[in-house]
């Protein structure tokens, strides 16, 4: 198996978050043994030097809306429940990400059984009332959460048939019903459009700039998809 100085191929979100912490030790953002904190602080800044997230036009913004349109709407409620695998700083991801998958198959399987599975393994104070988060409209969770509860290819009731990844963890999801919403007008949601715009963006640079950190420390065998991974969100 290769390796990252000492750390696993196989957690690839680890060994690109190490990469990041010793880009930051060269250019003098952080001690080379940072960690914690400190750590986290010196990959923020190092991103926001070294990674360009350019603004888009007004044209790119349009054309987004126009189609995402049911992303941008008003008054869309649903009443959710999840279970939430927190990922934190040096936390074994792919054991995480793999025990969230059993439990999404167990709930798909046996929905009844998803309160319990929420208060046994759930990390969110949610867990103890069995995964209820109760009635969620747009804006009161994080984009990532929200695209897929909210997104215009997710109208689904019931356990989402995958996990939702966010740079929290992983959850497994299940909506009880859905109450719609109206259509909001171009004008009025311009600056959301843009702030998604520019997150896709910056998610993009983001993959480009490891894999070049990769390519110069001739590092192989890992999967980059792992850049978005809620350890260097």
């Amino acid at each position: 198996m290769i390796a990252v100085n000492g750390i696993p191929a196989a957690d690839a979100a680890e060994a690109v978050r190490h990469l990041l912490a010793q880009r930051a030790a060269e250019l003098g953002l952080c001690a080379p043994a940072a960690a914690g904190e400190a750590l986290d602080g010196a990959i923020e800044r190092l991103l926001d030097t070294e990674v360009a997230t350019p603004e888009p036009t007004q044209a790119e913004c349009r054309r987004h809306y126009e189609a995402h349109r049911a992303d941008y709407r008003s008054g869309d409620l649903v009443f959710a429940r999840h279970i939430l695998f927190a990922v934190t700083p040096g936390a074994p991801v792919e054991a995480l990400r793999r025990q969230a998958e059993e439990t999404l198959h167990q709930v798909l399987s046996q929905p009844e059984r998803f309160a319990e599975l929420a208060r046994e393994r759930s990390n969110c104070p949610s867990g103890g009332l069995g995964g209820e988060l109760g009635q969620l409209q747009r804006g009161e969770s994080v984009p990532e959460f929200e695209r897929e509860v909210f997104g215009s290819k997710h109208k689904h009731v019931g356990t989402l048939p995958r996990l939702v990844t966010t740079r929290y963890g992983f959850h497994v999801v299940a909506i009880d019903f859905r109450v719609e919403g109206c259509q909001l007008p171009f004008e009025q949601v311009r600056e959301r459009v843009a702030a998604d715009l520019i997150a896709r963006s910056a998610e993009r640079a983001l993959r480009q700039y490891v894999a070049v950190l990769a390519r110069e420390a001739k590092v192989e065998g890992i999967d980059l998809s792992a850049a978005g991974s809620p350890l260097v969100q």
